[in-house]
Order: structure tokens, then sequence, then C-alpha cells
């Protein structure tokens, strides 16, 4: 192997850049040549394809979002597109690739290697979901959950100067790791996630429950996916059953995604992205770099996304003995 690519696709994620960073300078360090891939596997299909070098990756390991950018590609759901993706590669003389992102990016990477096989993939695991099997935690996670907390304390503020109950929906479509955590590590008094089905009436009984013991403010996680509703759906069942609150709804939306990944994030994508290079070079392809229990692992991309819904409910029983 001489020459490889690396690319981020699907949504972005804080620690996105740190690993390209670890990508370049762990490849170059070993003797290969690097192509940054832009736009994903929209980019590969356009021939969007540049060579890195120490420098085009300097100064980036603080920075969220990623610097190669992201994009939805439907062309590459077509066999033509893959084969344009294909061609690109050959011309540009590219091996192997390091792909970060997440259900959607490995998914795509499967289909592509079986027409492809010549091409070697490995995939670190780009998403601030945390939903991808094989890994503790995933790139971004760490940040999101942070930026997340920290919103939900600000808000807490006004809700004890208030009074008021509110409602704070966070991401996590098909996943609600994020508003486990961040509900857990502020004190909600309920999280409500896709995971598992809730029950809006025990919901009031316990926010019932909240106010009996004099508590002058509540808040109440929710993941966007949940089932029952989204946040203002939920707060307005709420606030038809119980009129002894102010209710409010805050909605988090992306400012979860951005921001300067922590330094965890930072050690945790720099570790990954030297991992997936090394992996190229032993022969691996199809398979993402996690971490398990703090030592690199590697799970098969058709593995690594069967993680939803595994979210165990001992986190759920935590929130009640909590509360």
């Amino acid at each position: 192997m001489k020459k490889i690519g690396v690319f981020t696709s699907g949504g972005d994620a804080p620690g996105m850049n740190a690993c390209i960073r670890a990508v370049v300078r762990s490849a170059l360090h070993r003797g290969l040549e690097v192509a940054g891939i832009y736009r994903g596997y929209q980019g590969l299909i356009e021939g969007d394809i540049k060579r890195l070098d120490s420098h085009s990756v300097s100064s980036i390991i603080s920075l969220g979002g990623t610097i190669l950018r992201s994009a939805r590609s439907k062309d590459f759901m077509t066999v033509e597109g893959r084969k344009l993706a294909y061609q690109n590669l050959q011309k540009e003389g590219i091996d192997g690739i390091v792909a970060i992102g997440g259900d959607g990016t490995f998914t795509g990477a499967n289909i592509f290697m079986q027409e492809f096989p010549d091409i070697k993939i490995v995939g670190c695991p780009g998403t601030i979901d945390n939903d991808l099997a094989g890994t503790d935690h995933t790139i971004g996670f760490d940040t999101a959950i942070n930026t997340a907390m920290e919103a939900i304390d600000k808000i807490k503020d006004t809700a004890n100067a208030h009074d008021r109950l509110f409602f704070i929906e966070v991401m996590g479509r098909d996943a609600g790791y994020i508003a486990m955590a961040a509900g857990i590590a502020t004190g909600a008094e309920a999280v409500l996630i896709p995971e598992h089905k809730t029950n809006l009436d025990d919901l009031v009984k316990v926010l019932q429950n909240a106010h009996n013991r004099k508590k002058n403010s509540s808040i109440v996680v929710v993941a966007e996916g949940e089932e029952a509703g989204g946040a203002y759906e939920i707060a307005d069942y709420v606030k038809s059953r119980l009129d002894i609150f102010e209710i409010k709804v805050s909605i988090l939306g992306h400012i979860q995604r951005g921001g300067s990944p922590t330094c965890l994030e930072r050690v945790r994508a720099s570790r990954m992205g030297v991992a997936a290079t090394e992996a190229l070079l032993e022969g691996k392809s199809g398979v993402m770099i996690g971490i398990i229990n703090n030592e690199i692992a590697y799970t098969a991309f058709e593995k690594a996304i069967k993680k939803a819904g595994d979210i165990p409910l001992k986190y759920m029983d935590l929130i009640k003995d909590l509360n």
C-alpha cells in the first residue's frame, strides 16, 4: 500500500478533525501518501480529492466540525455512482480508505467493498449518538453530552428562579445515549428515550411527586426520537393533566454537534486515527476501529451498525433511584 484516502461522512461530530490529523500524520510517518476526499462519498464520485501533507492538518485538533466537510450522497446509492467513485480512486492511485462516520457510512462501505474488493476500507466511529457497537464511546459523544449538560445546567438556573418545569429536547432520533447521560448528569426528574416505551401518565405522577416533595423546579430530558412525541407534544400532554407548574420547552438542536472537542475526545480520536492507518497497513478491511476497556478493538462493519436499542434498564432504574 502506497497511498490512502481519508474522508468524513454523515453528520459532523467534534473530534473528527483530531482523527483526520492522526490518520494523516501517522500515514506520513510510515511512508504513505495521503489524499483528503472532500464531502464524503459525494466528493469521491465527483473527484474532489486533494493531497494532504503534515501542514494540511496543522492546528486542527481543537476545531469542531470537519475540514474535509461532509455530505449525504444519493449518487453513491447507485451502481453507476459507486463505479465512478472506484474509477476516481484508481485514477488517484488510492489503495485504502479511512472512513470516519456512522452507520450509514459503514453500510455504504460494505456495499462498495463487495463490488470492488481491491480497495481496503477501515472505519473510525464518528457520530455524536454513540450508537455503534464495538466501542465504548464514539468520536463526538463526549463533547456532545458535555455541551448538553452545560446547556441544561444553565436552563436549570432559570427553572429554579421561576419555579418552572422544563422539557429539554436533545439529539437522538434513534438512540437515547445523549439524553440518558445528560439527564443523569443534571439531576433530571425523568429521561425519555426511543429505546424504552414511555407511559405519560407515569411521567405525570413522577412530576406530581416531585412537586409534593417541595421541589420548586423540575427538568425532563427528551430524546428527539422518543416514541411518545417531541418535547412540545409531551409538554402539552403533561400541561393538560398537571396545572401546578409553569411549563417551558427548550430544543437544544445542533448546538450539540459543534464546538471544540473535549480532551478525552481528542485523545480517543487520535488513538483511533493511528490505529486505522496501522490496520490498513496490516491488510485489514471492512472493520471499524473502536476502544473497549481502553484497548483498541476491531469490529466488522455489519456488526458495528447493530447497536440500536441496547441502553440497559439499569440506567432507567438509576434515574428513579436518584429522584
